[in-house]
C-alpha cells in the first residue's frame, strides 16, 4: 500500500477498494463503500529522507506512548473528537504510530487532516520519537476495536468477537452480541445464553461486520 500511495496519483473509479490522493506529504487514503475506515498517512521529514545517520539515537528508548496517547487526547478533545485508540508499531528506525478517532456523525477526511496537522506540530516540539516515524491517522472503521470500559455500553446490542486470557470451557475467542456492561464485568448474549466476562480476562476485543 505505501508503494502505491507514494506515487501520488488517484485512483478512479473505485467502489471497495482504497482510493489514494497526496498532497504535501499528506497521504489520504478513503474507502467509497463505507466499510473500511477513513485514514491519513503522514510521513515524517527524517522518514521521507531516509533514517538519520546519527548512530548515538539508536540507544535511545523507543517513543513514549503514554505522553503520545495525552497529546492526541488533547487534540482530539479541543476538536470534538473521540480518541479512540493510539498505537506504535515497528522499530526504533522507522516507528509507525496509529491514531484512532471518531464521532457520532463520522469521521471525515478533514477530521483526518486537522488531527494529523496538529498531532505533527506537538510531536516536533514534544521530539517523543528517537528517529523518524510515520503518522496515520484514521477513522476505527465499522469493525472497530473495544478498548475502552465504556465501549461495551456504546455498542449494546453489535456482535463482537472477544478474545480471552484464560478459556472458559476450553474456549479462547468467544463471538457474540453485547449485552451491556456492569461492575467490571462484560455480558455476551451467545445465543444460547448471555455470559459475564470479566473485563480483565479479555485480552482483544472486536466488533463483527454483519450483513
Amino acid at each position: 500500500m505505501a508503494t502505491s500511495v507514494g506515487q501520488g496519483k488517484r485512483r478512479g473509479g473505485c467502489k471497495s477498494l482504497p482510493c489514494f490522493s497526496q498532497r504535501q506529504g499528506l497521504y489520504f487514503v478513503w474507502d467509497r463503500s463505507g466499510r473500511k475506515p477513513t485514514f491519513l498517512l503522514e510521513v515524517s521529514p527524517e522518514a521521507r529522507l531516509c533514517a538519520r545517520s546519527n548512530a548515538g539515537q539508536h540507544a535511545q528508548m523507543t517513543a513514549d506512548l503514554e505522553k503520545i496517547r495525552i497529546l492526541a487526547e488533547r487534540v482530539t478533545v479541543s476538536e470534538g473528537l473521540t480518541l479512540v485508540d493510539v498505537e506504535l508499531k515497528g522499530g526504533r528506525s522507522n516507528q509507525l504510530l496509529r491514531i484512532y478517532i471518531d464521532k457520532p456523525q463520522g469521521v471525515s477526511h478533514a477530521d483526518c487532516a486537522l488531527v494529523s496537522e496538529q498531532m505533527s506540530a506537538l510531536l516536533d516540539v514534544e521530539d517523543p520519537f528517537p528517529g523518524p516515524y510515520t503518522l496515520e491517522v484514521s477513522s476505527p472503521g465499522l469493525d472497530r476495536k473495544l478498548v475502552k470500559p465504556s465501549d461495551y455500553t456504546l455498542f449494546t446490542g453489535r456482535r463482537a468477537r472477544l478474545v480471552l486470557r484464560e478459556p472458559i470451557e476450553a474456549q479462547r475467542v468467544l463471538e457474540g452480541r453485547l449485552a451491556g456492561f456492569e461492575a467490571g464485568r462484560v455480558r455476551l448474549d451467545m445465543g444460547s445464553g448471555v455470559r459475564e466476562l470479566d473485563l480483565a480476562n479479555i485480552v482483544k476485543a472486536r466488533l463483527v461486520l454483519e450483513n
